[in-house]
């Protein structure tokens, strides 16, 4: 019995993989053809029926062409870095309750802080390792960026967590039955999300790959394979904290279709503020982070600390 429960969970685990990948490809699917539209053009559309090929057509491209590896890298590094970016995201997505259950749920809040935290080794290492200046300068840009706004990403969620008295995913479901947590919470769900923006090097926060002085950042040494595999850990991670921010403030249920359409939304917005915002200055983003939203979410958790302290005491 305990060997099938195994095998099960083997199954379902690359089961799910298996979704997030294509889930990833249509996703980069859907920012060019959003982002086509913003800028009055078609985005891909030859490649299959209204380019629905053209992401497999890419991975195809990228995947068969020559490695190419720096004389002067630390090959070892060099190469498994990529490799473990992806793992790393795509690992995250054990944390999400599905049907199948996969791993132990009452901790899945703080599975999923630890895996993320690991993201910011391959950044650095992906940096160091490629032996190059403007490489390095990326990493370190990118590695002070998502320490600095992990900080606020975490106080924020102990606000949430102070509400819900639980690391377990499925008590978010529960306690937004009636009412989403977005409501009670609006600053703190708008906080969260530009914090998610900064975590994953999107625009506006995309200084670690400012093409004006850094050629493209950690990776501009990377070619065909490691680039694609750093590319896709992007956009696993987008769709994830898309998914994450659903449960977390607008209400979950993973037996309807709407939920799905409210992950879109955010996925939506992603690509939204990609194809409207300039990018931001890197100073600003430091003191955004330390001087402002530092001290807004420590208030805010206090507010929240004392609000759940006073419903315990009255139901006691």
């Amino acid at each position: 019995m305990f060997s099938m429960d195994i095998f099960m969970i083997l199954y379902s685990t690359i089961f799910v993989l298996i979704f997030v990948l294509l889930g990833v490809a249509l996703l980069t699917l859907f920012e060019r053809k959003v982002l086509g539209y913003i800028q009055f053009r078609k985005g891909p559309n030859k490649v299959g029926f209204l380019g629905l090929m053209q992401p497999f057509s890419d991975a195809i491209k990228l995947f068969s062409k020559e490695q190419t590896f720096p004389l002067k890298s630390n090959l070892n590094l060099y190469y498994i870095c990529p490799i473990f970016s992806l793992l790393m995201s795509l690992f995250l997505w054990q944390s999400i309750p599905f049907v199948s259950y996969h791993y132990s749920f009452v901790l899945s809040i703080l599975f999923f802080l630890s895996v993320s935290s690991l993201g910011v080794y391959m950044i650095m290492l992906a940096g160091w390792s490629s032996n190059s200046n403007y490489s390095l300068l990326g990493g370190l840009r990118a590695v002070a960026q998502t320490i600095s706004y992990e900080v606020s990403l975490i106080l924020i969620l102990l606000s949430f967590l102070f509400l819900v008295l639980s690391f377990d995913l499925f008590d978010f479901f529960k306690y937004q039955e009636n009412v989403w947590l977005l409501f009670v919470m609006g600053p703190l769900c708008f906080m969260w999300l530009v914090t998610s923006l900064a975590e994953t090097n999107r625009t506006p926060f995309d200084f670690a790959e400012g093409e004006s002085e850094l050629v493209s950042g950690f990776n501009v040494e990377y070619s065909s394979g490691g680039f694609a595999m750093i590319f896709m850990a992007e956009y696993s991670s987008i769709m994830f904290m898309s998914f994450f921010s659903s449960i977390l403030f607008m209400g979950a249920d993973l037996n309807s279709m709407l939920f799905f359409y409210k992950v879109g939304l955010m996925m939506f917005i992603w690509i939204w503020i990609r194809g409207t915002l300039p990018r931001f200055r890197y100073d600003k983003l430091m003191y955004m982070a330390w001087k402002t939203y530092l001290p807004v979410s420590l208030n805010f958790l206090f507010l929240y600390l004392s609000l759940s302290f006073s419903v315990f005491t009255l139901t006691i």
